[in-house]
Formats: structure tokens, sequence, C-alpha cells
């Protein structure tokens, strides 16, 4: 059977919903009347019960109430909306009652479940004035409210004296939410007015006030002390429902005044969820359960006695009727015999009464009635219609519904005829259905061409009219005819059957072994009839391939080939691999086995044991091995200090595949490890394991000496040792450091110091006693917690220099501009050949000045300029030699006095012009005043806009002719050349690309604040 795709279901129950909608048949309703209670108030003009049913036709409706059908004519106060009843102007007397919806069509008429409506309301009280209640000091009273006539819930309340707020209950006074009463355990003095009742309908919201009680205390006499009265108590016995709120009222009277307390009789305690108001003498239990009945007391008691009220709740287990079994549409033929069921549960246990187009259904004759079970024998047309099964009992009932259709027709093949056309393959079965639509049910006979069929050795009819023919031959193909008689008429319907050659498989696909990377071809190839075309299809454990989304797959071939292709196969690909080929008349299928081999999994449950502080034991499970056996595993680790995962030392040095734990050697101590294991087969590595935890080496005593120990340098009267830290991950322990061991070259003794740093990597000895380039033999050895380590080779190590004794001689200078001074001297002679310097420090400042504020600049050779300086201002000089130990004396201070600065006062009105790649220029000659540098030339600055290689040009003169590319523009600067430096510029001047055209400008002087930019293009003449 082919499967439906989602779209097609989905298209499928649609149209099944659209038929279903526009079959014709009887009401059925949607919605059903429900017992309702409606807020009566002078705003309430208009009421809807609520009823609605489908039907094809559309049902009419009519209703009843109080079993008296409304007459909409007569009575103007009902109307119809849809199948609702709307009650105009609605009253408690006239509307009350209860009502049933009765919806018919042509099919038949079914009735509603009754509901019954009521109007909530509450009447004013009777204006007639209460009598005067007289009643002394201790004695207690009760004032009785007398409800005027209401329905639906109410509350009740007092006021006292016509004030605003409520009377507030408290353990002397108490209102009865039962009687409205209210109850006062013992006057006082203070109790003397007027008491009024207040009752309020919670659903209308309506409050109606009774005429004042007045309340008289007389002062005669007062009463004496008496034992608790109850007065307020609850029903012996009261059944409560599962799942309601109960509540249990209990006060008394009495002086003093009593106090009430709750108890069960059983001594069990009371339920958590129990609320109790002390004050108002109130039990609350909700949500009853089962758990909650029992009998429970209220205890009245005060110092002259005590009184106790008693009350029994008992869970009344109250089930509503609900249906288990149903009813059912018939659709049936005539003769025939109908039997319906239905059943409900409920308690008490229900009884059933059927109805027929709404009205009662007795058994006489044909009709049987039997409880929930109703039989009809050899139907007629006449029982035709709507039949309800109703349920019942004193909580309730429940109705359900069911229409009976009877049928008579004759035979009749439109909906379901045979099979127009059937191919079947050769050496197959063939079944012909044969299913007219009749009333009474056809006898069926078949044909093959004008011969009557019966049951052979091959063929077969069965009881339902199907025709079932096996292991068809070619001569077996025909036209068949199915014909069905009943009492009303004869009728037909007539299939071809084609039988076709059988399809095979002549080179199915054949199970392979393949290796990750590897592409291979599963062939499928088929014989089949000439006159079908196969289709191939391919499944992969069990599901379809999708040859779009899979790119790892492909079909190749065609016509009865239908070839897979897998390429770069992984080992995802393993598995069990079919290819089906279907036709018109039947589907083969062949299958083969693919088993991919591939690198190993990766090893599982790695664990790390036996730790040392240089070993460590590591055991853990084979992963897959994806079908090639693992030959080998190796070990990685990783620190916080490697690159990475390392490979380490195993023993044995090569872990063959059988062998699942190994010790790895070569470790340093006192670090934080974590490790992995490789599998490795004939195909390739696999995927490491999981790391393990991370774990730490014991520590121990340092193996690893600090390396490239050397020193030298210093100040006069110091040895310096330096060295190469040792890096963490050797330190093998806690509290790391060095000891750091020296002597004089020819002593035995040696001098040791400790560093408890462990980056330490320098060490100073200080002694005046030292002379300089004194010659030492060190070493510098490492320790732990857990001790002394390894010393490093000895090395030969000079003591600091001495500073330079001499001052540079020859110092001298000359000014090269207003801002810069060139000195330069004559070397320092070494005294040893140890000796050397190793820099020259300049100090130079302003005449006036101290020397503790000079400038300094430092350089390795003989010379300096120094720059940044003032124009025309005298400046004294200083050098002195720097070696490793320091600086030496300064030379002699000499004084140098810096040019005078070059004009402040920029090139002016300037001109350009431009003819093709030739620019112009002209400017003003610049006018030094008295304290600046004399002109001596000109310097201009020239470049491609703003980027590109500067070109400079120098003249003495005011003009200057410059050859540049045409079609790009330039920016130029012009700038005065003095002795004191260069001068301010002119700031640069944009020169336009002007391609094959004349142009000229001009720019004023910056200091006119103006700027003007003229720009002419004349007209160029071709000759």
């Amino acid at each position: 059977m082919k499967m439906l795709l989602p779209w097609e279901l989905l298209i499928l129950l649609s149209l099944k919903e659209c038929l279903a909608e526009n079959t014709r048949h009887g009401p059925v309703f949607t919605q059903e009347p429900s017992d309702s209670v409606f807020p009566l108030s002078t705003d309430d003009k208009q009421v809807f019960i609520n009823c609605k049913a489908k039907g094809n036709p559309p049902p009419h409706y009519r209703w009843k109430v109080d079993s008296r059908e409304i007459n909409r004519e007569s009575d103007p106060d009902f109307s119809l909306v849809e199948g609702n009843l709307l009650i105009n102007n609605p009253h408690v007397i006239n509307h009350g009652g209860v009502y049933q919806c009765i919806a018919t069509n042509s099919f038949g008429t079914i009735v509603s479940r009754e509901a019954k409506v009521q109007f909530a309301f509450l009447q004013n009280f009777s204006r007639k004035s209460r009598n005067t209640v007289s009643v002394r000091e201790g004695q207690a009273v009760v004032l009785l409210c007398g409800p005027p006539p209401h329905y639906g819930e109410i509350k009740y309340a007092w006021v006292f004296n016509g004030q605003r707020s409520l009377l507030q209950q408290d353990a002397r006074r108490f209102v009865s939410q039962r009687t409205g009463n209210l109850y006062i355990a013992k006057v006082e003095a203070s109790d003397a007015g007027n008491y009024t009742c207040a009752v309020r309908n919670m659903m209308t919201n309506a409050t109606v006030l009774s005429s004042p009680t007045p309340v008289v205390v007389r002062r005669d006499a007062v009463m004496g002390e008496y034992e608790p009265k109850m007065e307020v108590q609850f029903p012996d016995a009261l059944h409560v429902s599962k799942g309601t709120s109960v509540k249990l009222e209990c006060f008394a009277l009495g002086n003093p005044v009593p106090s009430i307390s709750w108890r069960r009789a059983d001594g069990n305690p009371l339920p958590g969820k129990i609320k109790i108001n002390h004050a108002s003498g109130v039990l609350e239990i909700p949500y009853f359960r089962p758990e909650d009945a029992g009998v429970y007391e209220c205890v009245a008691e005060n110092s002259r006695g005590r009184n106790v009220a008693r009350g029994q709740l008992i869970f009344h287990n109250v089930e509503h009727l609900h249906w288990v079994q149903t009813l059912k549409d018939a659709h049936m033929a005539i003769d025939a015999n109908l039997q319906w069921e239905c059943k409900a549960i409920g308690k008490p246990k229900p009884a059933y009464r059927w109805l027929k187009n709404g009205q009662p259904l007795t058994a006489e004759g044909r009709i049987h009635v039997e409880a929930g079970r109703l039989t009809i024998s050899r139907i007629s047309l006449l029982d035709s219609g709507m039949y309800q099964c109703v349920s019942e009992n004193e909580h309730g009932a429940v109705y359900a519904s069911a229409e009976l259709k009877v049928v008579a027709s004759p035979p009749d093949f439109t909906r379901r005829p045979v099979k127009k056309s059937t191919v079947i393959q050769r050496g197959g079965e063939v079944v012909y259905e044969c299913r007219p639509h009749a009333s009474p049910r056809a006898t069926i006979s078949w044909w093959r061409g004008g011969e009557l069929l019966k049951d052979g050795r091959r063929q077969t009819i069965m009881e339902d009219g199907t025709l079932r023919i096996t292991n068809i031959s070619k001569s077996d193909g025909g036209r068949y005819t199915c014909v069905a008689r009943n009492q009303f008429g004869t009728s037909s319907s007539t299939g071809t059957l084609m039988v076709k050659e059988p399809t095979k498989i002549i080179v199915p696909p054949l199970s392979l072994d393949a290796t990750v990377g590897q592409s291979l071809v599963l062939p499928c190839e088929v014989s089949s009839d000439s006159s079908l075309i196969p289709v191939f299809k391919w499944f992969f454990n069990g599901k379809a391939i999708d040859f779009i989304r899979q790119e790892h797959f492909e079909m190749i071939g065609g016509g009865f080939a239908g070839d897979l292709m897998v390429r770069n196969i992984q080992l995802k690909h393993s598995g069990k691999y079919v290819c089906m080929v279907h036709t018109e008349v039947d589907t083969v299928s062949a299958a083969a086995d693919l088993i991919v081999r591939g690198p190993p999994g990766a090893p599982e449950g790695l664990v790390v044991t036996d730790i040392a502080d240089t070993t460590v034991q590591l055991s853990w499970g084979s992963g897959p091995d994806n079908h090639s056996p693992v030959t080998m595993y190796m070990v990685q680790a990783r620190t916080s200090f490697s690159i990475g995962w390392q490979t380490v030392r195993t023993v044995p040095d090569s872990v063959p595949g059988q062998m699942m734990h190994a010790t790895v050697t070569d470790l340093n101590p006192w670090v934080d490890y974590e490790f992995r294991v490789v599998a490795i087969n004939s195909v390739g590595v696999g995927e490491p394991s999981t790391p393990s935890k991370q774990i730490r080496t014991k520590a121990a005593v340092p193996k690893v000496a600090p390396v490239n120990v050397s020193g030298g340098g210093g100040a006069r009267g110091e040895l310096v040792i330096i060295w190469e830290p040792v890096p963490e991950e050797q330190q093998s322990g806690e509290d790391f450091g060095y000891v750091v061991a020296f002597r004089p070259l020819g002593s035995s003794t040696w001098i040791q110091t400790v560093l408890a740093s462990p980056d330490a990597s320098r060490y100073i000895c200080r002694n005046d006693s030292i002379a300089p380039l004194t010659l030492f033999e060190v070493k510098v050895g490492v320790y732990n917690s857990l001790g002394e380590g390894q010393f490093s080779r000895v090395v030969r190590v000079f003591s600091a220099e001495e500073e330079p004794s001499e001052a540079p001689a020859r110092v001298r200078g000359r000014a090269l501009s207003a801002t810069e001074i060139e000195v330069y001297w004559e070397p320092v002679p070494s005294r040893t050949s140890r000796e050397k310097i190793i820099a020259y420090e300049v100090l130079f400042w302003e005449e006036g000045s101290g020397q503790s504020d000079a400038d300094r600049v430092k350089v390795i050779n003989t010379t300096a300029q120094l720059s940044g300086l003032k124009g025309s201002t005298v400046y004294l000089i200083s050098v002195r030699a720097q070696n490793s130990a320091g600086l030496g004396p300064s030379s002699p201070a000499f004084n140098v006095t810096t040019k005078k600065p070059p004009p402040s006062q920029p090139p002016g009105n300037i001109e350009w012009s431009l003819t093709n790649s030739k620019i112009f220029l002209n400017w003003e000659h610049v006018k030094a005043m008295e304290n600046e540098s004399e002109v001596t030339g000109y310097k201009v600055v020239y470049r491609q806009d703003w980027q590109g290689r500067t070109t400079v040009l120098e003249t003495n003169k005011t003009s200057v002719e410059l050859q540049i590319p045409s079609g790009e523009d330039y920016l130029i600067e012009i700038k005065a050349l003095t002795k004191g430096g260069d001068g301010t510029s002119s700031g640069p001047i944009r020169i336009p690309k002007m391609s094959s055209l004349n142009s000229k400008g001009c720019v004023c002087p910056v200091s006119m604040k103006t700027c003007c930019f003229m720009m002419f293009i004349f007209s160029m003449f071709v000759l």
C-alpha cells in the first residue's frame, strides 16, 4: 500500500471533513442549556439560554419550560436568536423553571438535557418598626434578623447606631451566616443603641437594611455569672461531598464571656489546612477529603463551667453521571436487525429510558428495550429517525443521540467500481473486490468474457464477493465482470487484467570491505518486462538515501542499472545497503554489507595510579577498533609549561595493542600532569582518549642546576653574579631557591649565600675591600624543601672596575643654528685591558643657571649634537666618561652661543603660473629683523598632493622654475634659509591639476589673515 505524504494526508483529511459537513444528516447538539442562576436586578432586561445544533438541512428549534411548550406568538417575553432562547423582562416567578431545547430537521428530532433556570433576587425588609429589646447588664441577648424573601447566596452583617462601618465580631459578639441573627454573649452598658440587620445578595450585589432594633440596657440589676450555654451549633450529622468547602458555626452565651475551641472526638490532631476563626467561632475545612470525615467538637468554656457541641461530618461520595458507552449513527439496509447499547456510571445507579424523535419509545412488537439496550428486529423505512438514550438518577441525567438511516436501493457501482485496469506479474496473485452499494445486500457473480467463473484450484470467490486468482499465467489476462443483484435491480462493473514478466536482480550488490577515504561502487542491475520502467531506490540501515542532501552518495547508471557510488567513505557508512527496484507490477530487492575500516576510536576509562616523583602508572580500556585491530598505543602528556600535548617515554617503550597499561617515566617532580592515550592500527592514528584527571607528581630534591652563570660590572666594590633561572617545571618541589658560592681565585674557602626566591637571577656582593677587577671563581646551586641539589660548573668572574679617573680632553663645540650645537672631544684612554669606556655624558645649561639644572645627552662616540635650544643664547657645556662602574669627573665647562633665530615672517606675495609641465614661482624677499639671522637663500619643497616622494630645491633667488609631470595635483612650501636655520613656512600651496591648460594664481601673506586665490583659464590655440 502506498504511504501518503504529509501534504497528501492533509488534503485528504480536509476533503473528508468537507464531505462530512455536506453529508445530509439529522441534528446533533453542539451546545446544550445547563443549570443556571441569573442575577435579577432593575438593570437586567434580557436573559439568554444557550442551545445550538448542527445538521443538514439546518435544524429548527422549539423550547419547553416545565414540560410545557413555549408559544412565542402568545408569549412575547420569549424569542429565538438562532437556537438560543431570549427571555425579555425576566421575572423570578413567571420565568423560573426547567427548560429543554428541541432541535428538528427532515431526519428527526432530538431533545437537550433539562436545565433548571433560577433567578437570584433580594426583596426589601418590611418597613414595620421593630420592638425594643430590654436586657440587664451581664445578661446575653439574641437579635433576630428575619431576612426578606430572596434567592442566591447572601451574607449577613449588622450596623450599630447607623455607623458607616459594620459591627465588628469578637469573642463577645457573633453574627451567624446561617440565620443572620446577632448573638451577644454578655451585654455591656456600651451595647445600648439601635441595631440594623444588613443583608447582601452575592450574585446581584444588592444590599437591604432592616428597621432598627432598639436595645436598652437596664441598670436596676446586674446579671450574675453562669456557665456557657450553646446558642449556635452545627448539625448532628452533615453529609459533605468531595472537594467542597464546609464551615461549622459554634457560639455560646455566658458570663464571663466563654472561649471557643475545636477538636476531633477521636483525639487525632486537626488537619493543617483547617482555618479557625477563634473570635467568630467558625471552623472551615477547604477541599474536603475522606480523611477529613469524623466527629468534631466545639468546646465553650468559662470560669463557671463548660459545654460541648458535637457533630459528625460524613463523606458523601457522589459520582456524577458520565457515559462509558454511547451511541453511533447507523446506516442499515432494510430488514436488518438493529442493536444499540448505551452505558453510564454514577451513584446511585442510574436508570435508562429511550426516545425516538423526542418522544418516549415503548417496547412492543419488533422493539425490545432492556435497560440501556435497544433492539429493533427487521427494520423498515418507518424506523428511520433520531434516537436518544437517557440515563438518569436523583442527581441529574445525561443524553446520548444517534441517527438511524434505513436504506433500500438496487446495486450501484458508482462509488466503488471494480478496478478498471490491473497489471500483475506472471506467477503472482490478484484480488478483485466487488463492493457495490446495495440495500439489502446483493448476491455476487463473476464473469470472464462470456464465461461464468466458479471456485477452482487457482481461483476463489469469497463470501463478500471478492475474486482471488493465484499463480497468474499469461492466459489469465482479459476482462473480468462482477454482476450484483437484489430485489430492487441488477448492476455490473468490469476491469481488465494484464500479465507481465517478473523483475529479477541479475547483478546484485556484494558485501565489501573498505578503508576510510576510499570510494567504491555497489552494483544493482535487473532484467524486467520490456514494457515496464524500473525505478531504483537505495536504503542505508533501513532509511532511504537522500541523494540531494547526502554528498557521499550518488546513483549512477541508467535504464536497467542503478549502481550506488559511495565517495570518500567514512566510518559512519558501515552498515547494510539495500537496492530496491520497483515496477508497476512488482518490487524486488537485494542487500549487501559494507564494512569500513578506519583508525581506532578513542581509548576509554583512563586511570592514573602509583604516582611517584618521576613515574606514574596508567591503565585504560580499549575503544572501538573500527574493524582493524589496534597494533600499539602511544601515551601523551600535557602540563601548564608544555606547548600542547607531547609524547612521553613509557615502559615498555612501545605499548602493544593487547596491553592496556603502561608506566610513564622521565617526568618532572612536583608538576601537574594530564595524560591521554592514542590507539594506532594499520589504517592510521586514532582519536585520543579523554584526558585523565590532573595529577601532581611527588616532590624530590632538584636535579637541574642553573645554566649560563656569568657576571661582572657593577659599581666599585661590587661582585655581580648572574645566571639563567631554573624553569618552574624543573624546581621539583616547594620552597625553591638558590645557593650562590664564590671565592677569590686561588682561595680554598667558598663564601655562600642563600636566595629564597625561585625567580632570582642576579646576586650582588658589596664589599669596599674588593679591589677593582679582582678575579673570582663562582658557582650557583639549587635547593627546595627536600634538600639541596646540584651546583653549576665553576666559572670565573671579575669584580667591578672603578669609575674613570680622567675627564675627556680637548672638549670644544660650535653653533650649527639657532637651535643646535655640535660638541666633540678626544676619547679617555683606558688604564688596563679590562677597562672599557661604554658611554659619554654631555651636560649643558644656560648661562646664569647652575649645573644642577643641566640637561643631559648620552652618546657612545666622541661627538654629540645638542638640539631644541634657544636662539642667541649662551650655553655652558661639560663632558664626562662612563664605564660599568659609573661616571668619571666632568671636563671644565666652556660656553657656546647659539645663532640668531631665523625670520618669523614667511615668504609672501607668492605668485605662480603653470604651463603644461612647468611651474613658475615668484615671491617677495624676506627681511630679517635685528634679532633674526640674515636670509641667505630659500628652500622650495614640493610633492604630489599629500603623498609621494618629497623634492627639495634650494636657491638664492626669489623665483624658481619647477619641471613636473602634467596631470597631477602638487603641494609646494617655501621657507627662508639662514645660518640660524629654516624660517617659517609659507604653508602648503596647492597647484591643481591642469592637463593641457594654462593657469595662474597668487597667495597673499598669512600674516594678513586674508587669503586671495585667483585662477584664470585661457584657451590654447592648437596650431
